[in-house]
């Protein structure tokens, strides 16, 4: 048994250490997720996660979140949430104070400021610097592709290829900016009674079309509990994970007899099918507090602590065949 546990992708063990510490002084899961995702988005060294980082092609930045509770099997999420910093905890109010699941946009920017939160400009010097190095480098690269002017070689506005025959930019090279274009974080923590709570922040794709949202707030995609099973959570190219939802398949896939490790290949083998150049990762964990993850197309690390373990620990994991 591994129980109580907190287990999050990418090696940031302050993520780690702060939902651990809320375990540890009887707090509940969902405090603890959520300490640990705030860590992450007030942490300006994780540019991928919160504000200041990742502008879209406007020069904004907008946060998606998600938090799963395990025991209710509820979740709150919101997408494209603009202009409020502390995006999992407007999640959570999604979770505590609506019946809805996800709220996206402006309407999510509307509903956090009447749940209480400041509305501020999430831009930092660092992200407008680099918004404007991009745009004077004729926005490369992007995410568009069929359009004119040709996306590969200028800024738009763009409009549609009326003739498909010469359609460009047919394989963007934006998501394969470096391995920083992927960092959400993920993070899964168990109680010593095998209840599970799971939650996501990211700002997403930098350089993002405006209102794209990615995997991580999409349950069953960025995460996914089934608190008589386990929980898994994603990170790499959201726009190709969210076909797959390889959360949810990981899960099942444990219903279903595989060992952690095992259900993390399994749901990205389904995707490499289709996808040869696919890079993500997933962290799964069981109700009994055994952890595996499986990556593909680059390097991976996640951060890990259990009663054994006491401190946060970074675990290597490399791309499988």
């Amino acid at each position: 048994m591994s129980k109580p546990i907190v287990i999050n992708t990418w090696p940031w063990k302050n993520p780690t250490l702060g939902a651990w510490e809320v375990l540890k002084s009887n707090g509940s899961l969902l405090d603890a997720v959520v300490k640990g995702c705030t860590i992450a988005e007030e942490d300006r060294s994780i540019t991928t996660v919160g504000w200041g980082g990742s502008p879209a092609e406007n020069g904004e930045t907008a946060l998606d979140a998600l938090l799963m509770d395990g025991p209710t099997h509820n979740v709150g999420a919101v997408g494209s949430l603009k202009r409020v910093k502390n995006a999992i905890a407007v999640a959570r109010h999604v979770l505590e104070n609506t019946q809805h699941t996800f709220l996206v946009g402006e309407d999510a920017t509307r509903f956090a400021i009447d749940m209480g939160f400041k509305e501020e400009d999430l831009r930092s010097e660092e992200s407008i610097l680099q918004w404007k190095e991009w745009k004077n480098n004729k926005c490369q690269p992007n995410f568009w592709k069929n359009v004119w002017p040709n996306s590969t070689e200028s800024c738009g506005p763009y409009k549609p290829l009326i003739n498909q025959l010469y359609s460009n930019h047919e394989i963007n090279e934006a998501g394969k900016l470096d391995i920083n274009n992927h960092d959400t974080i993920g993070m899964i923590a168990i109680n010593k009674d095998g209840d599970i709570v799971a939650g996501t922040s990211s700002n997403g794709a930098t350089f993002k079309i405006t209102g794209r949202v990615g995997d991580s707030p999409i349950t069953g995609s960025g995460a996914y509990v089934d608190n008589d099973i386990g929980a898994a959570v994603a990170t790499g190219d959201g726009d190709i994970m969210m076909r797959f939802l390889p959360s949810y398949q990981a899960v099942e896939n444990m219903r279903h007899g595989m060992s952690p490790t095992e259900a993390a290949v399994d749901a990205l083998r389904r995707i490499v099918k289709y996808y040869k150049k696919f890079e993500g990762a997933l962290v799964v964990v069981n109700k009994q507090g055994d952890y595996g993850a499986s990556c593909y197309g680059w390097n991976f690390q996640y951060s890990v602590v259990n009663e054994k373990l006491m401190v946060p620990t970074i675990v290597d994991v490399f791309p499988f065949a």
